[in-house]
């Protein structure tokens, strides 16, 4: 959702920012722009419809010299995607550049009010009113910029993270931010002279420094050349900014060796998980040990019940989570679309956990239904995959996923980081209230740690799914079906078909097919079902059953060495053997190699899907 890269020193600002906008196409987008300041202290803007590709393009022949400047990749929210609704935009006087992540909600009130003092606008966008915006507060107040941003964003109804230059002062950039992720991040040349790049999140700054500032909602920095940081809030009041040090390298950046980050982060799956239980599931003692947990088990153990909200992919792990914390900690849980519960007005006590669970911790609907939550006295508790993320900081306690960075755009690893996160949530809360006897959790336990070799099985053992993938690339429309813990499963694997193949694809508990979507059987429906040898089989096997009698094309996801269904089947995938509540996390792995070979084949962008972001900043 947009991409903001800055930056300020002694090198040449147009390769760090170029290099920074290609790390931050991975969160969608459909213009790019870029602006520097050049010697001479000529404000340049130069900006493109399409990929970053087309900028380069665009600035071959250009004035890209400059030791600062500022970029953008846009998701268009006010205005059609064209060149001139791109950022960086101007002020009416050319004097200011400025790019923004977010929505300024008053815009359409600001800008008639600024046209009656003679402004004039050349886009649609909410974004140059704010630059036009800031340019009257400079100018009618006769105020430096700094005092400027801080007057205007005063009068902004919404959500932002700003840069901004004026080509007056070549040796300082302005930031700022309210609900969008922006972070600073501090360093030194290679002749030790400080300085600064600004960054959505951490991906266009690794390959310089380690060390970041996350800047805070309504706080304003200004970097200058000589590296100096201040920071500041709307009120003028003077912040001491926290360093921290990312735990990220530049390779798990890069593609290694695979055509696409999807699927690269399909593959690193059983490793992620290995990372993501390492020091929180102690075999030998059986023991679970989650910190967030235990600081807070009284929270817990007293609940009266558990809201767990998310979007999504999230919302897919959510449901599993659900279904595993209930059977553990006999604890009610609900799952809730972010998005409706902050707006439906939800009955939330104080003895309630709100749960937020969030690959990149900066999903606006989600965290504002941790805002609403913690209103009303709530304990909210986090799982995100970003360390330092608005949620992450929001909520009262909270479990980091540590999958590493995911950059395609449909979710893999994240999601099963979250499902056996929330296993280990679960797990944790359930030792505490003594709801499992002893041998069930220690056999549990057990076979969690097993789960990533069980994964490394699956992987290797589905690698003929791209053979007969290009045969669905007729198919209009997917069926997935699924019972108990594997319907949130079905309804995964119909989001990444849907996501990365444009195919239309829905997911049922396969009980309800009969109940409507039976009527949409035929020769020419493939219908994918999750059959693990667990659970109520017998019941699945009679939903297949029905769909052949219709001639429907049967695809299953079996356990190892099942032959009923495998014989009903026109192709079957199949995962090893596992405690049914476990199974989604295998189960699912054939289904995202399915939908990404299936998009290869119809010559699909997987990892950027037409129309899509990575993370959904502003609603």
């Amino acid at each position: 959702m947009c991409g903001i890269v800055g930056y300020i020193g002694e090198q040449q600002a147009y390769p760090v920012l170029i290099k920074g906008l290609h790390r931050l196409e991975y969160r969608g987008y459909d213009s790019a722009g870029i602006a520097l300041i050049n010697p001479e202290g000529t404000l340049s803007v130069n900006k493109a419809k399409g990929k970053v590709a087309a900028l380069e393009a665009l600035c071959a022949d250009k004035d890209i010299t400059g030791t600062i400047g500022i970029a953008h990749t846009r998701w268009a929210t006010h205005g059609e995607p064209n060149t001139t609704n791109a950022h960086p935009h101007y002020s009416q006087s050319k004097n200011l550049a400025l790019v923004h992540n977010g929505i300024i909600e008053n815009y359409k009130s600001l800008r008639a009010e600024m046209e009656n003092h003679g402004l004039s606008f050349c886009s649609d966008t909410d974004t140059e009113v704010l630059v036009q915006l800031v340019e009257y507060m400079q100018v009618s107040h006769e105020c430096d910029l700094y005092t400027a941003v801080q007057l205007a964003l005063k009068n902004v109804v919404g959500a932002y993270a700003i840069a901004i230059l004026d080509r007056r002062n070549p040796d300082q950039i302005i930031c700022a931010r309210k609900g969008s992720p922006l972070i600073i991040g501090i360093g030194k040349d290679e002749n030790g002279k400080a300085e600064f790049f600004l960054g959505s999140d951490a991906t266009p700054i690794i390959e310089y420094t380690d060390k970041v500032v996350y800047l805070q909602d309504e706080e304003i920095a200004i970097m200058d050349r000589i590296g100096r940081m201040d920071i500041t809030n709307l009120a003028n009041v003077k912040q001491t900014p926290q360093i921290h040090t990312l735990q990220m390298n530049l390779d798990q950046l890069e593609k290694g060796g695979f055509p696409h980050f999807m699927l690269k982060e399909i593959w690193e799956q059983p490793n992620a998980l290995r990372t993501c239980i390492r020091g929180r599931l102690n075999v030998v003692e059986k023991d679970v040990l989650l910190s967030g947990i235990i600081d807070h088990k009284e929270r817990f153990i007293n609940a009266n019940r558990i809201i767990i909200c998310a979007c999504g992919t999230s919302w897919h792990s959510a449901l599993i989570g659900k279904y595993f914390i209930e059977e553990a900690t006999q604890i009610p849980v609900e799952v809730e679309y972010a998005s409706e519960f902050r707006y439906r007005n939800p009955v939330i006590h104080s003895d309630d956990v709100v749960i937020a669970v969030s690959q990149s911790g900066e999903t606006a609907d989600t965290l504002a239904a941790i805002q609403l939550a913690k209103s009303h006295g709530a304990f909210c508790y986090g799982i995100c995959n970003v360390i330092g993320s608005s949620i992450a900081r929001a909520t009262d306690s909270g479990t980091y996923l540590h999958v590493g960075p995911e950059i395609g755009v449909a979710s893999t690893k994240a999601f099963t980081g979250q499902v056996i996160t929330l296993a280990l949530l679960g797990l944790a809360i359930a030792k505490e209230k003594k709801t499992l006897d002893e041998q069930m959790f220690h056999m549990l336990v057990d076979e969690l740690q097993q789960i990533p070799d069980k994964m490394q099985w699956t992987l290797e053992h589905n690698k003929h799914i791209d053979q007969f993938a290009q045969i669905f690339t007729y198919a209009k429309n997917f069926i997935y079906l699924g019972r108990g813990y594997n319907y949130p499963v079905a309804l995964e694997g119909a989001l990444k078909l849907k996501e990365i193949s444009y195919i239309h694809a829905e997911g049922y508990p396969a009980a309800e097919m009969k109940h409507g979507p039976i009527a949409l059987i035929d020769e020419e429906m493939p219908v994918v079902v999750i059959a693990p040898k667990r659970g109520i089989y017998e019941k699945v096997v009679s939903n297949i059953q029905e769909v052949k009698s219709r001639k429907g094309k049967i695809i299953s996801v079996v356990t190892e060495g099942d032959t009923t269904v495998k014989e009903m089947s026109d192709y079957c995938f199949e995962i090893p053997d596992t405690r049914d509540c476990f199974v989604p996390l295998l189960a699912v792995i054939p289904l995202q190699l399915l939908s990404y070979y299936v998009a290869v084949a119809k010559g699909r962008n997987v990892d950027q899907p037409r129309n899509l972001a990575k993370s959904v900043t502003v609603e």
